[in-house]
């Protein structure tokens, strides 16, 4: 109770000029240590998360992003879409705000006491690339497959084998209808099989994707333009 230890003498002295019940003194102790408890378990899943930025939506530049409905993402990040294990595609070219928005709806997870991870596309198949050398696919599949939610970026054109490719379909096949996964990508959905390979493969794919799905295309801006 690291929290109690910090405040116990500054509770001790109030308690002795306002004269609280025993009951409001040890409330008001077991009340703050709740909530410093609940701080560090945030604190905790989102350094797991491995978040590279804390983005929000209350800090996204709406304005300069028109290609975007404000009201739509806010709705999405009440978190409904994670009790139908829907998923969520951000659709756009580079710059636009996808990471940012799908990061600030991870966030919102993670602050709602669900476990999540961001990983970049590259870095997750060279995951999978290396879990075919040391067949570790069976654990890392387990790994990812737990996750509440899983935050997969910048899915683009990748140099792929297809093991890769089946190992992701696998993930994507047994997260679908338990979990819900974010992507975001510079890819439509016709373009994945030129990406992924293996046509049938990915029409199964895309099939149990966009089964329930929200697909946020954004055509708007780059944010990383120079400003004035």
């Amino acid at each position: 109770m690291s929290r109690t230890l910090q405040i116990l003498d500054e509770e001790l002295e109030r308690a002795a000029k306002q004269g609280p019940s025993y009951a409001d003194f040890l409330a008001s102790l077991l009340r703050q240590e709740y909530h410093s408890q609940q701080d560090r378990y945030l604190e905790y899943r989102i350094r797991r998360a491995r978040l590279p930025e804390r983005w929000t939506l209350e800090t996204f530049p709406w304005k300069r992003q028109p290609g975007v409905r404000k009201a739509a993402i806010e709705q999405l990040a009440e978190l409904g879409f994670m009790s139908q294990a829907a998923n969520i595609v951000f659709v756009g070219p580079t710059g636009v705000g996808k990471t940012g928005l799908a990061s600030a709806i991870l966030l919102k997870a993670l602050q709602a006491g669900h476990r999540g991870l961001f990983i970049k596309a590259q870095e997750l198949f060279d995951e999978m690339y290396q879990s075919l050398a040391d067949h570790s696919s069976r654990r890392l599949l387990n790994r990812l497959i737990r996750m509440d939610i899983l935050l997969v970026d910048e899915m683009g054109y990748l140099n792929l084998r297809p093991e890769q490719s089946n190992i992701f379909f696998k993930l994507m096949e047994e997260r679908y209808g338990r979990k819900s996964t974010i992507i975001s990508t510079n890819l439509d959905y016709e373009e994945w099989y030129a990406f992924l390979g293996q046509k049938a493969m990915v029409a199964a794919l895309l099939d149990r994707l966009r089964h329930r799905c929200h697909t946020i295309r954004i055509d708007g801006p780059s944010l990383r333009d120079p400003q004035g």
